[in-house]
């Protein structure tokens, strides 16, 4: 099965560097299975539904036939597989890179939280797209009250970025052959590459969400704001 091969690929290479002196990420284990755990838990749920209803659908001849709740094993193990290896970057990019901290103001992220819910309420009838923008306006806000500091993170935004370059890879096999089958009439049919333009959308909510919940089981991140911060920011 090409998509658990895929899946194992991305795996390979974070896995056996887990180990490195410097990063030790094999000490977060606890804290990367935990942000996991909800991850597979808030994105399997919505997959399982999504292909229930025939947003997309999965080709038998890359992902197998074998199903637990409508999913082959491949779209399983992405979702252990994807967010361990991102969250392994963000280790990477915080133990080697001296991050730098720059302020956004609070009222910034709400706005931007409430653009994207009223983009995902105007393009409902595209399930994919009405319900990934407001998925991404979920997943800001998450981060917003759970790791705020993450936000003022240069290593944080460097992170998610340094992401999308396997994502491009990866997802560019699995829509080109294509491994995963997408009724357009769901979605905006506007493709980067053969990827559509939601899954960039997709993967920058699951990512988001990852890292805030991985920050939040080990108590890693940015640091707390100085005192007078919250107040700079603000203003």
């Amino acid at each position: 099965m090409l998509y658990v091969l895929l899946d194992l690929l991305v795996l390979a290479f974070p896995l056996a560097l887990s180990f490195d002196r410097r990063v030790a990420f094999y000490k977060s284990w606890p804290a990367v299975f935990s942000a996991i755990a909800g991850i597979v838990l808030v994105f399997g749920a919505w997959d399982v539904w999504k292909t229930a209803i025939g947003v997309w659908s999965f080709s038998p001849r890359y992902a197998g036939t074998w199903r637990f709740l409508g999913l082959p094993a491949g779209e399983w193990l992405f979702f252990i597989c994807v967010p361990y290896a991102c969250i392994f970057i963000l280790a990477c990019v915080r133990a080697y890179i001296t991050d730098r901290v720059f302020f956004i103001p609070l009222w910034f992220w709400y706005i931007l939280s409430a653009a994207f819910i009223i983009a995902g309420f105007i393009w409902m009838n595209k399930t994919y797209t009405g319900v990934v923008f407001i998925s991404v306006a979920i997943a800001i806000l998450v981060v917003r009250i759970v790791t705020p500091a993450n936000f003022r993170s240069a290593n944080f935004w460097l992170s998610l970025a340094i992401t999308y370059v396997p994502f491009l890879i990866a997802n560019g096999v699995l829509t080109g052959l294509p491994v995963v089958l997408y009724d357009d009439s769901r979605n905006l049919g506007i493709r980067v590459f053969s990827i559509p333009l939601e899954d960039f959308f997709f993967s920058l909510s699951m990512l988001l969400l990852s890292f805030a919940l991985y920050d939040f089981f080990s108590r890693k991140g940015p640091g707390v704001p100085k005192k007078g911060d919250a107040e700079k920011e603000a203003s």
